[in-house]
């Protein structure tokens, strides 16, 4: 097995008068092919050939072609015969059924400028905007394919000014609960939307609309169906055999080996193949803290130590090494971000340096502080201020991206705008604070699909989104908040060019008592521009609080979060404040204005340096 384009040796491949197929199954006694071409008949499946050097199987079947169903029949080492879809099938039956098809892509790309753009920004994912629109396909709009999501979701995500989304996984899964995180297509897109040049055609769309992909990709487990990879030729062969490293305590799903090269192989070429083949612009990884510790969710005598006594797990963090890497080589410019929970040291320093290479990680600890600020009713919030403030002390210890993600709107937590205390007039006008808020923090930014309308209803992804109707103008105005904040937000350098330079953002005032806070935002210095973010999280409106600002001169409104057309109050600063030089403030700046902010707004305000006030 070889980690480059593997799925060229592997999988089924349409030729004149047949197609051609390949299996990894060193312990298998015997493998043969049946399906559509023979009638599924055992009698009459094809025997493929062994590869003595390789432990891979190889045959040629007359007869067979394009959208065949098919499974290989294994006779494993224990004697049992096995019948077992493919590990490396390009397209599937609709689950529940679960057979691999035969398919061979006949897809032409028109995005060539968009990958040549892709190419040219390579190395610059920290300088660069990234609001970034989490999508699960299913349900974004029930019953919609992967072509109807070319037209509705592009156009939708166009309009509201994201530069990327990101899909939960979409690699072929059995059950629909999981949301594709417990994946058995590892080079399937799932067929309830479509075939794969249906989501080819998608991502197209997405690129010529100037939109980037990233794909969710889930290496570091999967499940135990019988008919997928578990015991796939009657041995543990891409799981680990000891149960305390090849079995998930939390998920009930198989760990993958990531000790034997060929499962190191097969992933990495999975990750390859979904940049190459469908144009990713970017894997998000799911579940990396898992993979790297030995006693996660463990407790003791439930986990092995390594070969040094420790907890880390050596080979998945060498895959994980490996892959970034791979992928910075083969494909400048496609961005890599880790979904890492335990405070791993290094997951965005180059591996060169000792780190995994990654280019962003998400900031779960920014998510969960501010979360755990916002749910409070506003009287209670100043004796939490410490969570508020705390996410800044640890803001550029990574390269970061600020998820509000899937996993906050499920199972019982509640909608964002149904975590807002109060009333449902208060609770969207806490929301419509908490985005400005969350788009002025440093980092590059993510939402959950339904934050934009401040959808009342938790996610469920049976019902799908609740979409907004024409009576519904608090929603409406929510959409329009996002609309201006992302285009602002692209707009203004300061908020994007300096997110990993602690040099980049200073703190100008931090009140408990009042629920506020304010910091700027830097651009380049040559460019002599910055952004001013108040945030207001009581109850009430401040008027003329004094804060400090980088310099003196005219600092334009350039968001309300509490203007009137996004159905606030109106509260704000008729356009401008203006900041005199006012030497000795609390913060050390020489300069400071009067802000008036509403009940939960967040204000934001911009300004060029001139040495003239």
């Amino acid at each position: 097995m070889t980690g480059e384009r593997f799925w060229d040796r592997f999988g089924a491949h349409p030729e004149a008068g047949g197609a051609r197929f390949g299996v990894w199954a060193p312990n298998a006694r015997r493998v043969q092919v049946a399906g559509d071409f023979d009638g599924w008949d055992p009698n009459r499946a094809t025997e493929l050939s062994r590869d003595d050097a390789t432990g891979c199987w190889y045959g040629f079947v007359e007869g067979a072609g394009q959208w065949d169903r098919y499974k290989y029949r294994v006779l494993g080492a224990d004697g049992m015969w096995r019948l077992k879809a493919d590990p490396v099938a390009f397209h599937t039956e609709t689950p529940p059924e679960n057979a691999s098809r035969i398919f061979a892509s006949s897809y032409r790309w028109q995005d060539t400028d968009w990958l040549k753009a892709r190419r040219e920004a390579a190395g610059e994912h920290t300088r660069l905007p990234m609001s970034v629109y989490e999508v699960h396909l299913p349900s974004w709009r029930r019953g919609r394919s992967y072509w109807d999501l070319a037209s509705e979701l592009v156009e939708h995500v166009r309009r509201h000014g994201f530069t990327h989304v990101e899909f939960l996984p979409v690699m072929e899964h059995p059950y629909g609960g999981s949301w594709g995180y417990q994946t058995t297509g590892f080079f399937a897109p799932t067929s309830r939307l479509g075939h794969p040049d249906d989501l080819r055609h998608l991502v197209d769309e997405l690129h010529q609309a100037g939109i980037g992909v990233l794909f969710d990709w889930v290496p570091a487990h999967f499940p135990r169906d019988a008919w997928a990879l578990a015991r796939f030729d009657g041995t543990a062969l891409y799981e680990h055999p000891d149960s305390r490293r090849g079995e998930h305590p939390d998920w009930g799903s198989l760990v993958f080996d990531f000790g034997r090269w060929e499962v190191r192989d097969f992933l990495i070429a999975s990750a390859l193949y979904w940049i190459e083949e469908f144009h990713a612009d970017g894997l998000r990884v799911d579940a990396v803290s898992s993979m790297l510790h030995l006693d996660y969710s463990r407790g003791p005598g439930q986990w092995e130590p390594n070969v040094h006594g420790g907890t880390e797990n050596l080979e998945a963090t060498a895959l994980l090494r490996r892959l970034t890497d791979e992928v910075h080589a083969r494909h400048p410019g496609v961005v890599m971000i880790a979904e890492e929970s335990a405070a791993w040291p290094g997951v965005t320093r180059p591996t060169a340096e000792g780190g995994l290479g990654f280019d962003l990680k998400w900031n779960m600890g920014w998510m969960n502080d501010t979360l755990r600020y916002v749910v409070r009713e506003p009287v209670h919030r100043s004796h939490h201020h410490h969570d508020l403030t705390q996410p800044l002390s640890y803001a550029f210890s990574e390269n970061y991206l600020l998820p509000l993600s899937h996993d906050e709107v499920v199972h019982g937590k509640g909608s964002l705008a149904g975590k807002q205390p109060g009333r449902r007039q208060e609770q969207i006008a806490g929301l419509r604070g908490l985005l400005a808020y969350q788009w002025a923090f440093p980092g590059k930014k993510l939402l959950f699909m339904g934050g934009e309308s401040g959808q009342p209803a938790e996610w469920s992804e049976a019902h799908g989104l609740d979409w907004p109707t024409a009576n519904e103008p608090e929603r409406h105005g929510m959409a329009r908040l996002l609309t201006d904040a992302n285009a602002r937000y692209r707009e203004h350098p300061a908020l994007w060019r300096r997110d990993a330079d602690p040099t980049g953002t200073r703190w100008l005032a931090s009140d408990a008592g009042a629920n506020l806070l304010a910091f700027a935002r830097f651009a380049d210095f040559d460019e002599g521009a910055a952004l001013v973010c108040v945030a207001n999280f009581s109850g009430v409106q401040i008027r003329d609080h004094r804060i400090a600002m980088p310099w003196p001169g005219t600092w334009h409104e350039v968001l309300n979060s509490d203007a009137a057309v996004y159905g606030g109050s109106g509260v704000g600063n008729l356009g401008a404040v203006v900041a005199t030089a006012e030497p000795g403030t609390a913060s050390g700046l020489e300069a400071s204005a009067l802000v008036t902010v509403g009940p939960g707004a967040v204000v934001w305000l911009a300004g060029r340096f001139s040495p003239v006030a």
